[in-house]
C-alpha cells in the first residue's frame, strides 16, 4: 500500500509472492489485487522441496486467487526448484501466466526456453552479470539489481541492445560489470542497499537476520562504488 501511495499512479506496482504455503500465497494475491497491485511475482512455496506436479499445482492456485498477470520467478539456485521449460510447456494453458523472470545462472537456458514454448511467455533476466548475454540470446527485459543507484546506465544498456547496437552496449556493459558482481551471492541485499546508500543517499538498511556489511566486505563494496564513479561513462556519446 505504502508503495501504491508513492507511485501515485505513475508506474504500475508489483508484488512478489514468496510463501510458505499455497494457501497464504493465494490469500496474499487476492488481498494484493484487492489493493491496486497490477501484477504479480510469484516463486514456488519456501522452505518445503516439491516436485514438479506440487510446484504447478502451487502457481495454478495462486493464479486461480485473482485476475492479475504472473511473472513466474524461477531461480534453483536459491530456492532448490527447477522449474524446466517443459513445466513451463504445461502452464502454458494459464493465460495469466505472462513472464518468466530466469535465474538460472546459464544462458543456454534462454535458448531451451524458446526452443519448447516459443514465445509464449516475455523471458525476463534476472541475474545481472549475464544481463547482456541474456538479452541478446532472446530476454525481453531485465529485473535489474542496481538499476536503482545506476538507472540511466541501466537503460542504456538495454536500450542499446533493442537497437541492434550490441558493441556500444558492451562498453557500457564493461564498465558495468564489477558493480553487477555485487547482485551475486549470499549478501547480495546488503551489498545493493550500499551501493545505493553510496550513490543516491538512500538508506542502507536491512531486515533482520541480515545485518550492515562491516570490514572488509564493507570495505570491498565502497572501493567499486568508488572506481564505479570515478569511471562512469559519458552516456552522451550513446544518444542518452
Amino acid at each position: 500500500q505504502t508503495a501504491i501511495d508513492a507511485a501515485r499512479g505513475r508506474v504500475p506496482v508489483l508484488l512478489t509472492i514468496a510463501e510458505d504455503s499455497t494457501r497464504a500465497g493465494a490469500a496474499l494475491a487476492a488481498d494484493a489485487e484487492r489493493i491496486g497491485i497490477k501484477g504479480l511475482m510469484v516463486l514456488p512455496a519456501m522452505r518445503y522441496l516439491a516436485d514438479d506436479r506440487e510446484v504447478m499445482a502451487h502457481y495454478r492456485a495462486i493464479a486461480a486467487a485473482s485476475t492479475l498477470p504472473i511473472i513466474i520467478y524461477n531461480n534453483p539456485l536459491a530456492y532448490g526448484i527447477n522449474i524446466s521449460p517443459e513445466m513451463l510447456g504445461e502452464l502454458a494453458d494459464e493465460p495469466k501466466f505472462v513472464a518468466v523472470k530466469e535465474s538460472t545462472g546459464d544462458t543456454r537456458r534462454i535458448n531451451e526456453t524458446i526452443r519448447a514454448v516459443g514465445d509464449r511467455y516475455q523471458l525476463l533476466t534476472g541475474v545481472d552479470d549475464l544481463a547482456l548475454e541474456s538479452l541478446v540470446l532472446g530476454c525481453s527485459g531485465w529485473i535489474a539489481g542496481l538499476v536503482v543507484a545506476f538507472p540511466r546506465e541501466t537503460v542504456a544498456i538495454y536500450q542499446l541492445v533493442q537497437a541492434g547496437r550490441i558493441a556500444e552496449a558492451m562498453e557500457i556493459y564493461r564498465w558495468f560489470l564489477p558493480l553487477l558482481h555485487l547482485d551475486i551471492g549470499p549478501k547480495f541485499v546488503q551489498n545493493i542497499k550500499l551501493v545505493e546508500h553510496l550513490v543516491r543517499g538512500a538508506s542502507p538498511v536491512t531486515r533482520a537476520p541480515r545485518l550492515p556489511l562491516v570490514g572488509a566486505e564493507e570495505a570491498t563494496v565502497k572501493a567499486v562504488v568508488a572506481e564505479g564513479l570515478a569511471t562512469r561513462p559519458d552516456l552522451s556519446r550513446y544518444g542518452f
